[in-house]
């Protein structure tokens, strides 16, 4: 079975944290650090066709769940946390009610138990508009993904980070942009009707953010009878990136209790 790419940090109580769509674990360094030095043993992990971590033509999330059960029985975590934003939250919701008693604390970063129509459209437009044949420099990628996503900085440094030396002079995307452009719908999909985890799990949103609203909460109730809600203040969907600290406080003060 292909291992995922991790970067493991700290000792103590296991917790895994999964990035979002077109994330990678580097998006989560810093806050990384402030959980080891909590007493965490932290495990950020790069999901399939993403990162540094294995391509693949499967792109569901039943498929990312098992992923991560093969990572934890390989380290031997046999009772952790686990944190996932956006995607990484879809795939921790999809994990835990596939494997429950593995897990102690889930917390779900900004999104909820729902569909999701796709809306990437631009950003993926802009990505599969670079031609690395032509030996794009880093300023031409960011110039083409700008055209696309105009003054939307904190976006295209999200999608900067990326971009890698494949050889000396000739750059490329880590993500297998192929499969994820085509399995797009994938990313939507709704936990299944009849799943349920009943351990403690904190639904954290940005104030500013769409994704998971006031009406969304009964259906995650049922989901999820154990949940509590949190809201970030100011914060839209890259909660973590925009407001650290408010989001550190919020998930340590929920693991911890």
């Amino acid at each position: 079975m292909d291992m995922l790419y991790s970067r493991i940090e700290g000792e103590g109580k296991p917790l895994v944290i999964l990035h979002g769509f077109l994330g990678t674990s580097d998006n989560w360094k810093s806050l990384a650090g402030q959980y080891a030095a909590e007493g965490y043993q932290v495990h950020a992990l790069d999901m399939r066709n993403h990162g540094r971590s294995f391509h693949s033509q499967e792109s569901t999330y039943e498929a990312m769940a098992e992923d991560i059960q093969g990572y934890v029985e390989h380290h031997g975590l046999k009772s952790f946390d686990l944190i996932g934003h956006s995607m990484g939250g879809k795939i921790a919701m999809f994990y835990a009610v596939a494997h429950p008693g593995w897990i102690d604390k889930l917390v779900v970063a900004d999104i909820g138990t729902k569909y999701y129509k796709p809306h990437h459209q631009d950003i993926l437009l802009a990505l599969n508009e670079v031609d690395f044949s032509v030996k794009p420099s880093r300023s031409d990628v960011e110039a083409i993904i700008k055209k696309h996503l105009g003054d939307d900085q904190g976006t295209i440094q999200f999608l900067m980070k990326n971009l890698y030396w494949v050889e000396p002079g000739q750059l490329g995307f880590r993500m297998n942009l192929p499969v994820l452009t085509q399995k797009i719908e994938n990313i939507g999909q709704a936990l299944p009707r009849d799943a349920v985890f009943s351990k403690p799990t904190l639904f954290l949103r940005g104030g500013d953010s769409r994704y998971v609203k006031d009406e969304d909460m009964p259906q995650i109730r049922e989901h999820f009878p154990k949940a509590v809600f949190a809201t970030i203040k100011d914060a839209g969907h890259w909660l973590h990136a925009e407001k650290p600290k408010e989001f550190f406080d919020a998930t340590l003060y929920f693991l911890k209790q």
